[in-house]
């Protein structure tokens, strides 16, 4: 059993992809929506709180128009997303309805993590319907989104656990196809052995991610990986497992041992570390190894003397990425935009109010607003 890893459980996210929200032919799996209901029912009962995510509208959307569209064909799927999120919605809130339980649709893009007051306008408006006694249903908002379609998400893998990170949940349940993380793809490998508890996500358990063998979501082993990741900074322990299991929720919560434990039993970061790390980057800066250690090994702010070249276009407050030897180690808040930054590159402090005649602070990335990636 499991209960004493997980620990005592207050708040729970529940990630359900495409293929276990849809049939075979796209159409919704209505008793499967319905199991989830019961099981969110179960943990409120409990005195727990209980966000689901969900996948499915685009592919709900297309059946609906009866359309294939070619890969790449963007506007197709935006359209599908349109015509899918509300019919996934109807069959959400029927579900619920069965259980007298009430649901809220929040469609979410990447900039809600990136953007501090957009995140906070949502975190209030979620902590807001949760006191109500309302259960947010979250997707990403694909019909005007590209970004997420082409799978920056990964069927919501990684929006499910950004959401875990920054209501600070104490678990998130994806719901798969699969069983959990194997160490080769079961679909291919009969000998395949599944992997039950994970301690620290390394080369080795990355090397077991492969690619989707399905059609139906774009969510593969390597984004819940990457999922895990993040969960794991903010102290959220993680389960993947097989959607077809009667109360796998309910299970998986009592501490039964289904599907991979992605335990988070590593330093949790502070909430502004897991924002910058998270949030989208506007340009790049490259600096050089004396930088790169004073950033790395002595937690030192970034000096323009260290900067050796700016990419993007980018302002004062906006997060960017931080480069040495073509690697990204770190991410941070810039007090200087791309243009000043060009020009005070490779200066010493001492010469940035002659250079732009002014001067912001002597560091171009305070220290405190830097987070090392590993």
């Amino acid at each position: 059993m499991r209960t004493g890893t997980l620990g005592e459980i207050g708040s729970v996210v529940i990630k359900v992809g495409t293929s276990s929200i849809t049939k075979d032919d796209f159409q919704v799996d209505s008793e499967f929506m319905d199991s989830v209901a019961r099981q969110v029912k179960w943990i409120r009962s409990r005195g727990m709180e209980a966000i689901v995510v969900t996948s499915g509208a685009i592919g709900i959307g297309l059946d609906a128009m009866k359309v294939r569209p070619k890969p790449n064909e963007v506007p197709i799927r935006q359209a599908a997303a349109s015509v899918g999120q509300s019919i996934l919605m109807q069959k959400w809130t029927e579900s619920f309805d069965k259980v007298g339980l009430k649901v809220a649709q929040v469609l979410l893009t990447y900039d809600f993590y990136s953007e501090r007051v957009r995140y906070l306008n949502v975190r209030n408006t979620l902590n807001t319907l949760l006191e109500h006694g309302v259960v947010p249903i979250i997707n990403e908002n694909d019909a005007v989104c590209i970004k997420e379609i082409e799978a920056v998400f990964g069927d919501n893998d990684t929006l499910s656990a950004m959401v875990s990170s920054k209501l600070d949940s104490d678990l998130l349940i994806i719901l798969s196809d699969v069983d959990g993380l194997y160490d080769r793809n079961p679909k291919l490998h009969a000998d395949a052995s599944l992997i039950s508890e994970v301690h620290a996500i390394d080369e080795h358990i990355e090397s077991f991610a492969g690619r989707p063998t399905t059609t139906k979501g774009v969510g593969g082993m390597r984004t819940k990986i990457q999922a895990a990741r993040i969960c794991n900074m903010a102290g959220c322990h993680m389960v993947i497992a097989n959607h077809s299991i009667d109360d796998v929720i309910i299970r998986v919560l009592q501490g039964e041992e289904l599907g991979t434990l992605f335990v988070a039993d590593g330093e949790v970061r502070r909430i502004r570390t897991r924002w910058i790390l998270l949030a989208h980057s506007n340009g790049t800066i490259d600096v050089d190894k004396g930088a790169c250690e004073a950033l790395t090994e002595r937690h030192l702010g970034l000096l323009p003397s260290g900067v050796r070249d700016v990419e993007g276009v980018f302002k004062r407050g906006d997060v960017v990425d931080i480069r040495c030897d073509g690697r990204v180690f770190a991410k941070g808040i810039t007090d200087y935009d791309h243009d000043e930054l060009r020009k005070v590159k490779g200066a010493h402090t001492n010469r940035i109010e002659s250079i732009l005649g002014y001067k912001n602070y002597d560091n171009v990335v305070k220290g405190g607003n830097i987070a090392l990636l590993h």
